[in-house]
Order: structure tokens, then sequence, then C-alpha cells
């Protein structure tokens, strides 16, 4: 038995198909060495200077924070390699320390103090998110002369 002299073959030549994907709340570093976020840099003084001296943070020109715009991101910061109290930059190479202490905010007031606890971090350009933090350190006038330091760890959450 064959097929008619005019049989036509039907073939689908159109189909659709679903293309998705899903973009979840999330944030993103990227930095291109180390990872260091940036410095507080308190600069220098004599070792017979007294009284308080503050900075502010200086970001790593390399590095770029966004979120998904919306996402509620915080910061929390550990107590430091020198922590007795309070944070210190302490001498390298001897045991002399310079107490300091973290600020969310440049007033300095006691309620922007930043401990251990979780900072919330503000933005209004989710594609360039910069971290604000300012310190201010205790110069005592009886600090060796030397190089003090001290460094912290941030963990930024969302």
């Amino acid at each position: 038995m064959g097929l008619p002299d005019r049989a036509v073959a039907l073939t689908v030549t159109q189909q659709t198909f679903t293309v998705g994907a899903t973009v979840t709340p999330g944030c993103s570093v990227t930095s291109g060495t180390g990872g260091v976020l940036g410095t507080l840099n308190f600069g220098t003084y004599t070792g017979a200077q007294s009284g308080q001296v503050t900075t502010s943070f200086v970001p790593n020109a390399a590095l770029s924070l966004a979120c998904t715009p919306g996402v509620a991101l915080s910061m929390t910061i550990n107590n430091g390699a020198n922590y007795s109290n309070v944070r210190n930059l302490q001498r390298s190479g001897g045991t002399q320390r310079v107490p300091y202490r973290l600020y969310s905010s440049s007033s300095l007031a006691a309620n922007a103090e930043i401990t251990t606890q979780s900072v919330a971090i503000s933005y209004t350009d989710a594609n360039n998110i910069a971290l604000t933090l300012f310190a201010a350190a205790q110069l005592t006038a009886l600090s060796p002369a030397g190089t003090y330091t001290d460094q912290l760890t941030v963990t930024l959450s969302w």
C-alpha cells in the first residue's frame, strides 16, 4: 500500500519556549588585589602631643561595593588585634598602645560609636556604596616614637 500521489507532509515550523531568570537580593565586593577595604590613618604626631586626634575612612580606590537595589546592608567590625576594654593601636616591635574608637558619624557622639554591634549602611546609589567610618584616638604625651597599627575585620551582611 503506498501513499496517495498528493500526500502532503505536515511539519511544525514554529514552537514557543520560556526563557527566565531569577534575580535574588544580594551584594558583591570586588577588589583589584588583596581585598583591603581602605585605611584609617591618624597621621604623624610627636610623642609629646596629647589630646584627641580624628580621621575618617579612606576607601581603597580599587574596591567596588554594590547591592541589589533595596537590599538592607549592614556591617560589623571586630575589636581588632590589640583590644583590651577598647580598640588600641600598638607600637610595632613594642607593647605601647594608643586607644581609639570607631564611629558611624563625624559627630563622634557616644550613640554613634561602633563596638561589635551590627551597623546599618545607608546608600543612595546601589552600584556605588561607600562605608562611612570615623575614628578618634587619644594621644597621651607618653608614647614612644614608632609606628602604631591595628587590623580590623569588617563583615558585611544583607
